[in-house]
């Protein structure tokens, strides 16, 4: 049964993660995919023929069989979004976790079928709640642990960006072309944020208002510090003032909190120490301490 439920598991985790990471929940916002339509693109013979309907899009068409409140979908399209992903990718979501609900219970049961007949059991029945558990929760602990992840990237990352900023702006440019200038480094090439702000920068270019595509990024990315900045610029341009010192003050105030919240981390080490200490290395000092002398007491008392 533990080889059965080893390899039902392992077969899980991986249709799920190639279900969720295939080219339809890339990271490529919608304004990316619009402006490519406007790309002339050689036509080969192969595109002209009508591609087959692909698993993945079996796996969203599965999701929107659900019925779905309005709020519970905008939410977790909102989490997509902060994650990477496209609002779309929410009916592939929803397709998942019920795929894996019915397919981790039920591969299970066929491998206990093969290995050990047709017999239930109140075992057997445990384990089969447990994983169809596991199998609706998986998807939404993978969301939680791609959206936290991509929320500390672009919390670290943006005290650079505007130390670049604060740099392009100072050699002259404006703001606009500091924000490109900062997309097209190779340093930020493959970090969120400089991607959100290169969104950003083609909805303004497509006749949006600046501050307006600012702040649609940083609702997108759902980071504090990302929509203090875009509140902090708005202002700037309201009142006139200089925005190479705003964004150097803001820099140094996200550079400053990010060292705080490394000191305070740093600070709960001792702490969390504690319960290993008690529970794996006392214990074993004792041991080796106290053992030596308990054998010779009780070789002592034996005589």
């Amino acid at each position: 049964m533990v080889y059965a439920i080893t390899a039902t598991v392992f077969i899980a985790i991986l249709l799920l993660t190639a279900a969720l990471a295939y080219p339809y929940m890339s990271r490529r916002s919608i304004v990316q995919d619009r402006l490519d339509k406007f790309e002339v693109k050689p036509v080969s013979k192969v595109e002209l023929v009508e591609e087959a309907p692909k698993w993945y899009d079996q796996i969203g068409e599965l999701g929107k069989m659900l019925s779905l409140t309005t709020k519970e979908q905008g939410k977790y399209s909102k989490m997509l979004v902060a994650a990477g992903y496209r609002k779309e990718s929410v009916y592939v979501f929803f397709g998942a976790k019920l795929l894996l609900t019915c397919l981790l219970p039920g591969a299970f049961f066929m491998l206990y079928i093969a290995a050990k007949g047709f017999a239930l059991d109140l075992q057997l029945l445990l384990v089969l709640i447990i994983l169809a558990i596991v199998g609706y929760l998986a998807p939404s602990y993978w969301l939680y642990h791609q959206y936290n992840e991509r929320q500390l990237k672009i919390f670290h990352t943006l005290p650079d960006i505007l130390d670049l900023l604060t740099v392009c702006v100072d050699a002259g440019l404006s703001m606009d072309a500091a924000l490109i200038k900062t997309t097209e480094t190779p340093q930020f090439a493959d970090d969120p944020l400089a991607k959100e702000i290169k969104v950003a920068t083609m909805e303004t270019r497509a006749g949006k208002p600046r501050i307006e595509s600012l702040k649609d990024m940083a609702e997108r990315t759902m980071v504090d510090d990302v929509k203090s900045f875009v509140t902090m610029l708005a202002q700037t341009e309201r009142f006139g003032t200089s925005l190479s010192q705003a964004l150097a003050v803001h820099a140094d105030t996200l550079r400053t909190k990010r060292r705080q919240i490394a000191e305070e981390a740093a600070a709960k080490t001792t702490i969390k120490m504690i319960f290993p200490l008690i529970l794996f290395v006392f214990p074993a000092l004792l041991v080796v301490i106290l053992g030596p002398a308990y054998v010779q007491i009780s070789r002592t008392l034996l005589k």
